[in-house]
């Protein structure tokens, strides 16, 4: 149910404000009018809750991949089944308890084709929620008629990403893991474990004692964290901003990612996701019957590396000047030589939209076994790094130890 605010007239003239609950803008003007009034205005009430939100923190105004692939698998059943879009969307909006962003939204769209929007036009004003791929994917199914086969496309080239990412974040979350317990390890140990041991030594060899080097650095270290760590912590925050606010700018992003394409065991991995995405979205955006240069366009925005998608504009570009795209896609080193090659038999064939779901297929499992050897060589550099921590400071600890045992002789 949604609530509504309305304006309405009634028998003698009077002016109505309130709300009512209903399923639907219709289900509300007709209810309305069950009860002699005359509409003038609906919209969907506002909350009044406080801009300020934890879930705006935690992500909780945004919709989960898995609850959009669910709703794209129900529609495309209901519409399949015959059941006309807009009841579809209505008996969906009614049952998605667990998402009420979602809800809100579907709300929004069934209101934007009662008042004679397309169904893609709809979806085109929650781009947060629907990209341009699911925008122009949902145009080319309504064009042509085939809305249930394109919704049931989406579902399935969403799934393949979300269990990309998924497996993305499942073989990097133990090196994260290492690497913070290492931070807060040495931040534990400078605070509190280094400065009790320096005071040991100068009880041990007097305040003239003369301590290696190495002890003095660590010994000096560890005092300027604790006496400026209302300093260190903020200039961290700042920094951390900065640098996340930078890679959002044009400028930023481009040079972030240019950087990751030449970092070693980095720019592999990099170039293999771009690559899947390439020819997942393209191939996807073709077979719903999207043309050429409309298809190079969303998918450049889609494929997540701001080098490719500078590479995509300006093969865009060469393909509208009339040259082939497997031609402009082999001059540029940026693609594997697969690419051309399978876009040419693609071409000469008519099946570009196949073979390309292939290359995807590949490309996807390379990827997989790419992360699945990263995560094996990172591992074991974590825990060397965490060793040579913890054996920096014990030698910075044993040596002046050593040097007052030899004194004592």
């Amino acid at each position: 149910m949604t609530l509504f605010s309305y304006t309405a007239i009634d028998k003698t003239g009077k002016v109505l404000n309130n709300n009512i609950d209903q399923i639907s803008r219709t289900a509300a003007i007709d209810a309305l009018t069950a009860q002699g009034l005359k509409t003038v205005s609906l919209k969907i009430a506002k909350s009044k809750k406080s801009k300020f939100d934890f879930k705006n923190i935690l992500g909780g105004n945004k919709v989960k991949s898995d609850q959009l692939v669910m709703f794209t698998r129900q529609l495309s059943a209901m519409v399949g089944a015959g059941v006309p879009l807009l009841r579809a969307l209505t008996a969906l909006s009614s049952h998605v308890a667990d998402s009420p962003v979602l809800r809100t939204i579907l709300n929004g769209v069934i209101e934007s084709i009662e008042a004679g929007s397309t169904f893609g036009d709809a979806l085109a004003k929650y781009p947060n929620t629907f990209n341009d791929i699911y925008v122009n994917m949902i145009r080319a199914g309504e064009a042509a008629g085939i809305l249930e086969e394109i919704l049931n496309r989406l579902a399935i080239q969403q799934e393949k990403s979300m269990s990309m990412r998924k497996k993305i974040k499942a073989s990097m979350a133990y090196p994260i893991v290492l690497l913070s317990i290492t931070v807060l390890a040495f931040f534990g140990l400078m605070i509190f474990i280094i400065p009790q041991i320096g005071k040991i030594l100068i009880d041990l060899g007097g305040a003239d004692a003369k301590l290696p080097t190495l002890t003095l650095i660590m010994l000096n270290l560890s005092k300027f964290i604790i006496n400026s760590w209302y300093i260190i912590i903020p200039v961290m925050g700042i920094i951390i901003y900065a640098f996340l606010r930078y890679i959002k700018t044009n400028k930023g992003r481009y040079q972030y990612h240019y950087i990751l394409l030449r970092t070693p065991l980095i720019k592999k991995i990099i170039l293999k996701i771009a690559v899947a995405h390439f020819a997942r979205t393209f191939s996807a955006l073709i077979e719903a019957g999207v043309a050429v240069l409309e298809a190079l366009s969303v998918t450049s925005r889609a494929v997540g590396n701001a080098i490719f998608e500078e590479a995509l504009i300006n093969a865009e570009v060469e393909v509208k000047n009339g040259k082939t795209l497997s031609s402009v896609i082999e001059a540029n080193p940026l693609f594997p030589p697969i690419i051309s090659q399978m876009l040419l038999v693609g071409e000469e064939t008519g099946q570009t939209d196949k073979v390309l779901i292939k290359v995807a297929d590949f490309y996807e499992e390379e990827v997989d076994a790419a992360i699945g050897g990263i995560s094996s060589i990172i591992e074991p550099a974590m825990i060397v790094v965490m060793g040579g921590m913890v054996g920096l400071i014990a030698a910075s600890v044993m040596l002046p130890i050593a040097s007052l045992s030899q004194n004592i002789k």
